[in-house]
């Protein structure tokens, strides 16, 4: 289905149900978002699902992050076709 992402605000791509607070800690019934592939895979390689569901669970907190910033400023640029590779940041490496 041809959309825009949420996140990144692109158009027109494909996108998916991100949800706001992941389904392992209780997220089934709750609030989902709609983000294209790449922003998808980037919010899962920045943060880990438990920092997804106590403390990024909504647009605004994963906007206001600076690495999510930076990324969203990059992407914007990109053609929508484009297939875009991600990979987890240091950060998550780490854990």
């Amino acid at each position: 289905m041809e959309e825009v992402c949420d996140l990144c605000e692109r158009s027109p791509v494909t996108t998916t149900e991100h949800h706001l607070i992941p389904r392992q800690y209780g997220g089934v019934e709750g609030p989902t978002v709609l983000l294209c592939s790449a922003c998808h895979r980037q919010i899962h390689a920045l943060f880990t699902n438990e920092e997804l569901a106590a403390f990024y669970h909504t647009l605004e907190r994963l906007k206001d992050h600076p690495d999510v910033r930076k990324y969203i400023k990059w992407v914007k640029k990109q053609d929508p076709e484009k297939r875009i590779t991600t990979r987890k940041s240091n950060r998550r490496k780490r854990k």
